[in-house]
């Protein structure tokens, strides 16, 4: 999963990156609306946490401009006030939940999970994703095989996960970097490549008779020997 969060008080925002990335969730950081409009218009979020007070244009008009241009990324809008008008003025232009601040951790992250299924269109229903004879665990970030099983880092996880979305379809290499590297990434092939071979060597390990396929110009896809045998 990758969220932006757009929020101007820069420790706090800090402060929700961490908590979000200690979970393994990829997570970049707008410190104004018109740097948040920005980011959000590349549509390579899976929920975006959104301030309503911000420099530059207000958390209203950002939800506003990203609904215009047909993006229905969930939004979840932070705000000091609890004004009934206010939460219904952010539902009105698209919101889909909202969180006044101070608010307790474990809901914020709660209320984010739900909304990273919610982006999913109920592909990930569950704390587990299958392919194949792999199992991978959401929750815990481990891939298993059989009895076997092995824990995986932050950038494995997350092309193993949208290679298990994406049900056996191909991915382009410029898809996975703008998704877990971020649009304006320096990130290259290389680099995808480089976390394609651990993962590979990680199912090697497991024994699975899941493969992680190179299609020459174009990316990767999950195959399975099991499919195959069909």
């Amino acid at each position: 999963m990758r969220v932006l969060v757009v929020e101007d008080e820069k420790r706090l925002a800090d402060a929700i990156k961490l908590l979000l990335e200690k979970e393994k969730i990829i997570t970049d950081v707008s410190y104004n609306g018109i740097d948040g409009l920005d980011n959000a218009l590349s549509a390579i979020y899976d929920v975006i946490i959104l301030d309503v007070m911000l420099p530059g244009m207000d958390g209203f008009s950002v939800i506003e401009n990203i609904r215009k241009e047909g993006i229905e990324t969930p939004v979840m809008m932070l705000t000091a006030k609890s004004a009934v008008t206010d939460k219904v003025k952010g539902l009105d232009r698209g919101a889909d939940d909202y969180l006044t601040k101070p608010f307790v951790t474990e809901e914020l992250l709660a209320r984010v999970r739900a909304l990273g299924r919610r982006s999913t269109a109920g592909i990930v229903s569950s704390d587990e994703l299958s392919f194949g004879d792999l199992k991978l665990d959401t929750a815990s970030f481990e891939v298993s095989c059989g009895q076997k099983s092995v824990k995986l880092g932050l950038k494995e996880y997350s092309i193993l996960e949208m290679l298990m979305i994406n049900k056996g379809n191909a991915i382009s290499k410029d898809m996975l970097i703008t998704k877990i590297w971020g649009y304006d990434s320096d990130a290259q092939d290389n680099n995808v490549e480089v976390y394609v071979s651990f993962l590979r060597k990680k199912l090697s390990f497991l024994g699975s008779k899941t493969a992680i396929k190179t299609l020459r110009g174009i990316g990767y896809k999950l195959e399975s020997e099991e499919e195959n045998n069909d």
